[in-house]
């Protein structure tokens, strides 16, 4: 992100005395007050252990309430607070008061410095979350707004309520407008992660799970996502004299129990210092970053200088340039999926990026690793994408002696390259197995039933699956729903217990009552995913022996649906082993229609989505709106096309010209708001 909802930092500036203000150490206190009950808390209603007697939680707990009347200041997550859930239809837009501009950048320290000359500057972080704007009325958060495009943004009050460190009141008592950033800590991310066995089915980044936890239409799946919100900038502030000075600004919103980002008074000299330090935090960071943010402490100076078209001229932000390393590839390594395709993952002599050791980086696809001619030995120069995901920049010596294997790694089958045809990958060679009863196959296949888009069943990690089907546990997918025959032998096996072993039956019972387009999603049919799957019960009226006996110009009949998925369908369910399995599945298993309260105003239309998106954090999200307004979503313009939804209504993409050419209305983001009603 680049804008002027600057990115924040959890390393938070201790002891800022900037007013004698004695509330200071109270606030510490209630903070501290909320962790210690919270923790007793988890640990006696979640783990079954005491850490304090109910004696010493009640005095806690009067001195936080105590605390709390004393100062004005109540978090979000205080013991004393009764938090709410609530489901709300669709999220309101609203237009923001102050627009968000975005901040122009550079990479190089010293035009940084340049840029500062003789003033004073704030340096913070830049970190990758979603830019919320905050609003208090008598010392009580009344609206919360995520930036949007930066004039309109969606109301999300419901669920800023529910942040992990947000106050619900102040000490404050006029109206007071903040900007921060919502973020998800690297290790709330990778413990979610952990719990979704199908690693295809894992959150991409924080930034992605963040925008989607923020965004609910129930708030408490908001709270479950540990979401923390960190102040960079304060808008509004009525009656209080702010010293013209940004950092006495951030420094003042600590005392009102903000969690604030990380900041630092500094001049053009000391600026490359101040940078040094910031780079040297990054690898032991709880949060992604992708740069700092330099903004002018004197507030009236600032103002003075206005704004370009773009940009406002009183902050500009700082990236770092891209650490390369160069290195020699030592293999390409081919990793088997479920659906048979064969991933290829460069391995490399170890080397030095962004304060860790990088060995190992994906190449995609067989069409990347020609194009990259790569061979073993090659000189590869290599860097991390975000400072986060190895990938390889350039290779400088191309020998392309590299074999693509004929037999699969985990089976030995014949394998076989396969172009992709049409959508946005066409033309993109990979590679398959062709062995219908790969070992590889089998592990992936089990993992992604259990996925939380499939049959979401919690707790069955890979690991798990793999030692289940080394001890025979497992054979076939319906033998999930018979661990009750092996609970003796589970018990025993290293890592489980009785415990384990009622926990996992308890959330295998739970997925028997499901939707019938989770069954679908899940038996691992080849090009078929969540949006096909729910397309097809759709069609076939949640009727499986329909779309067993169904043949391929029945499937093509399906808006989004085309002639080689079809046929994918129809070789699957011409298997009679398939069959078999599906038979036994569908006798342990009780559906369930999906009841929806939301209008269906988009039933019988057909949408196409391409471009970026601005009100939409990514296509998915937009696909989701469409299909719970009973419209569908497509890969590909054809006659039946209702609307193709592009930003950029006058290109001259492919998609713009057939939708042309077939009379298909091309409307933007906006126009399709406006036809829904919001």
């Amino acid at each position: 992100m680049e804008d002027i909802s600057r990115n924040t930092s959890e390393n938070i500036k201790e002891n800022n005395d900037i007013s004698g203000n004695n509330d200071n150490g109270k606030i510490a206190r209630i903070k501290e007050l909320v962790k210690q009950l919270n923790d007793a808390a988890k640990k006696y209603y979640m783990e079954d252990t005491e850490i304090m007697s109910n004696l010493e939680y009640d005095a806690l707990y009067d001195e936080l309430s105590a605390l709390e009347k004393e100062t004005g200041m109540v978090m979000s997550n205080s013991p004393t607070v009764k938090v709410g859930y609530e489901v709300v239809s669709e999220l309101p837009k609203e237009a923001h008061e102050h627009p968000m501009l975005s901040l122009d950048k550079t990479k190089d320290v010293g035009a940084l410095a340049s840029w500062l000359g003789g003033q004073k500057g704030v340096i913070s972080w830049k970190m990758d979350g979603l830019t919320v704007v905050l609003t208090y009325e008598n010392g009580e958060m009344i609206k919360a707004v995520t930036r949007g495009n930066g004039e309109i943004g969606e109301v999300i009050t419901n669920n800023a309520k529910v942040f992990a460190n947000v106050p619900h009141h102040i000490p404050y008592k006029g109206k007071l407008t903040i900007r921060g950033e919502a973020v998800i800590k690297y290790s709330d991310f990778n413990a979610i992660n952990e719990k979704i066995t199908d690693a295809e089915s894992k959150y991409k980044n924080p930034r992605n799970l963040c925008s989607g936890s923020v965004r609910q239409l129930d708030n408490k799946i908001t709270k479950e996502r540990n979401v923390h919100f960190f102040a960079f900038n304060l808008v509004d502030g009525e009656d209080v004299d702010f010293h013209n000075s940004f950092k006495y600004q951030l420094d003042w919103l600590e005392q009102q129990g903000f969690t604030v980002v990380e900041h630092y008074l500094t001049d053009s000299a000391a600026l490359p210092d101040k940078v040094r330090e910031f780079s040297e935090k990054i690898t032991e960071n709880d949060f992604p970053s992708d740069g700092l943010v330099l903004m002018l402490d004197d507030l009236a100076y600032g103002r003075s200088l206005g704004t370009t078209a773009k940009f406002p001229r009183n902050a500009m932000a700082f990236k770092w340039a891209d650490e390369e390393a160069i290195t020699h590839l030592r293999y390409v390594e081919w990793s088997p999926s479920r659906t048979g395709l064969i991933n290829p993952v460069a391995v490399f002599d170890p080397v030095e990026l962004e304060g860790t050791t990088v060995s190992r980086a994906s190449i995609h696809n067989v069409s990347i690793l020609k194009s990259l001619a790569l061979g073993e030995g090659d000189e590869i120069a290599v860097y991390k994408a975000n400072m986060i995901i190895p990938q390889i920049a350039r290779n400088l010596t191309m020998s392309g002696n590299v074999v693509i294997p004929a037999a699969c790694p985990a089976c030995g089958g014949e394998t076989e390259i396969v172009r992709e045809e049409g959508g946005a990958v066409s033309g993109v060679e990979t590679l398959y197995c062709t062995n219908q009863f790969c070992p590889a196959k089998k592990l992936k296949s089990f993992s992604h039933y259990v996925s939380r888009n499939a049959l979401n069943i919690d707790g069955l990690s890979e690991a798990t699956i793999e030692k289940f089907i080394d001890e025979k546990i497992l054979e076939e997918l319906p033998d999930l729903y018979k661990l009750a025959a092996h609970r003796e032998h589970i018990v025993e096996l290293e890592g489980f217990g009785e415990k384990s072993y009622n926990k996992l039956v308890a959330a295998v019972d739970a997925s028997r009552q499901t939707n019938m387009w989770r069954l679908v999603n899940g038996l691992g049919i080849a090009n078929v995913g969540e949006a096909t799957a729910k397309l097809m019960a759709k069609h076939f009226a949640n009727d499986m022996d329909a779309m067993k006996k169904a043949d391929v110009s029945a499937y093509v009949e399906i808006d989004g649906i085309g002639q080689v998925i079809a046929e994918d369908i129809v070789r699957y369910f011409e298997n009679e082993k398939n069959c078999a399995i599906i038979d036994r599945l569908m006798a342990e298993l009780t559906f369930v229609d999906e009841v929806s309260d939301t209008e269906q105003d988009l039933a019988g239309k057909v949408f196409v989505i391409t471009g970026s998106l601005t009100h939409f954090d990514n296509r998915n999200q937009l696909k989701e709106l469409i299909e719970s307004r009973g419209g569908q979503v497509t890969g590909s313009v054809s006659a039946k096309t209702s609307y193709l939804i592009n930003n950029d209504v006058n290109s001259t993409s492919s998609k713009n010209k057939k939708a042309k050419s077939l009379d298909v209305p091309i409307i933007s983001e906006e126009d399709f708001l406006e036809l829904i009603g919001q």
